[in-house]
């Protein structure tokens, strides 16, 4: 097929398998963006789950140029008289400028159930824990939705907290509860065969003050309509900016719910520890919520069309590269090592490839299968009969060569049974042919000269001649019975 044509069928095919995929990456990035929903607590949202009744509220407590309800917080902008609602975060408050604030004077209050505020309460020695299964009271009968009342510590005091001076009773909704070394308890839930539960408690950090509650939803505007829970909303607006007279001025109360940002630092001094520390809870908050909630959408849409992609890229390039026809089975070669039989095995030594060591080896083979079957043919050889037996018939010449030659290959061996390389060398491996070959004629192998050899390819291709001036692998090589060397 012409090289077009290839191309113009992978643009087909390119096309055919990334339509379906950018159809799933146009859903995936609709399907959440239909229908706008309100996040609970959003000052806006007059709905059941909303805030717009607590803001309202907190309007006509301190004037509505006093309360301000941002979607980031630049503690840079905050002052000692001012206070913070935090409304079910879904990160955790920097840790120095939330302290910084409160040890110059600020007031924090921290609402939450089921979200970040545990990471921000544990600083402090605040848990979790679960709320009591039969509350004494509760609305409708209904478990959870427990009725909580001020709480009184003796150690601290016979009156109430001033959040909840006005407050008889606060209806809660699917609350927890808190355990808490120090602070002062605020509210509790009275239990049935059970220890009570605090779910709200206060306590002075530095010259400011935490105030921690483990229900949000007591300020949500669907339980707003309950006298408690409206006279609590009160109290806790005018306690985090009053007195008045703290320092500062009268004090702007802000407001933030659910996932906001944060910026800045206290004073206007953001250290390097400081934005470390804030880049790290970030990245820890977000990968808690791919943890808990899943990727966003947005994510989920840039990686289904980053995967679109990458698949028609693939599907393109491959497609449209020729490819050459495979040899058949039958008609490929057998490899070296699949060869059997003598001819397989000389190959194999005869081979580029092959080790040297291994015809080595091969040498000392046959010299001992030699002596086996001409000399001794009941006994084990081993390097001394062998050397004497070439003694016999070669002389001591050939048979001091030969002793030298086994140290050296038995050294090899010893070197190849442990896995290493031995080097070898194409003069060593000659020079062990010439002897070797010596010692076979001299044994009485037919046909075991060092031409035998090479033919074989138990030795290297004739490189020079013998120091007696003889051409290498002569037939009359086993009637001299000088030193060879």
């Amino acid at each position: 097929m012409p090289r077009g044509a290839h191309r113009a069928a992978a643009l087909r095919r390119c096309l055919a398998l990334a339509l379906p995929l950018a159809l799933l990456v146009v859903a995936a990035g609709t399907s959440h963006t239909g229908v706008a929903r309100a996040a609970p607590f959003e000052a806006n949202d007059t709905s059941w789950e909303g805030g717009a009744t607590l803001y309202g509220i907190a309007k006509g407590e301190l004037g509505e140029a006093r309360v301000i309800v941002v979607k980031t917080l630049n503690w840079s902008e905050l002052r000692p008289s001012d206070g913070v609602l935090v409304l079910h975060p879904t990160q955790p408050l920097e840790a120095g400028p939330s302290d910084a604030f409160m040890k110059a004077g600020g007031r924090l209050a921290i609402l939450d159930d089921f979200g970040a505020g545990d990471r921000i309460l544990r600083r402090f020695k605040i848990e979790r824990t679960r709320a009591p299964a039969k509350p004494i009271a509760s609305l409708r009968n209904n478990p959870d939705l427990p009725l909580a009342e001020p709480a009184f510590d003796p150690n601290r005091g016979a009156g109430p907290h001033p959040v909840v001076a006005n407050v008889q009773r606060l209806v809660l909704n699917h609350p927890t509860a808190l355990i808490h070394p120090n602070l002062s308890p605020v509210l509790r839930i009275r239990a049935v065969g059970e220890p009570d539960a605090i779910v709200a408690v206060a306590g002075q950090v530095g010259e400011g003050r935490l105030f921690a509650m483990s229900d949000p939803s007591a300020v949500i505007d669907g339980m707003l309509r309950y006298p408690g829970n409206r006279a609590f909303a009160a109290g806790l607006a005018r306690y985090l900016v009053e007195p008045a007279n703290r320092a500062g001025g009268p004090g702007r109360l802000f407001i933030v719910a659910n996932d906001f940002k944060q910026e800045g630092g206290f004073g206007g001094d953001e250290t390097l520890g400081d934005a470390l520390e804030s880049q790290l809870e970030g990245m820890i908050a977000a990968l808690a919520d791919a943890r808990k909630e899943g990727l966003p959408p947005w994510s989920l849409a840039v990686v289904a069309g980053a995967l679109a992609l990458a698949t028609a890229l693939w599907v393109w390039r491959t497609s449209a590269r020729p490819y050459a026809s495979p040899l058949p089975r039958y008609a490929r070669p057998v490899a070296l090592i699949a060869r059997g039989g003598v001819a397989g095995r000389y190959a194999m030594l005869a081979a580029r490839t092959s080790p040297r060591s291994l015809a080595l080896l091969e040498l000392k083979s046959a010299l001992y299968e030699a002596v086996a079957v001409r000399v001794a043919p009941h006994e084990a050889p081993n390097a001394e009969r062998v050397v004497a037996a070439v003694r016999e018939r070669a002389g001591n010449a050939v048979a001091t060569a030969l002793r030298e030659e086994i140290a050296g290959m038995n050294r090899v061996e010893a070197a190849v049974v442990a896995g290493r390389k031995p080097r070898v060398r194409a003069a060593d491996l000659d020079r062990a042919a010439r002897i070797v070959g010596r010692a076979l004629e001299s044994l009485g192998a037919p046909g075991m000269g060092i031409d035998a050899l090479r033919a074989r390819g138990l030795a290297p291709p004739a490189q020079g001649t013998l120091p007696e001036g003889r051409p290498v692998g002569t037939g009359s090589d086993h009637q001299e019975s000088r030193s060879i060397t």
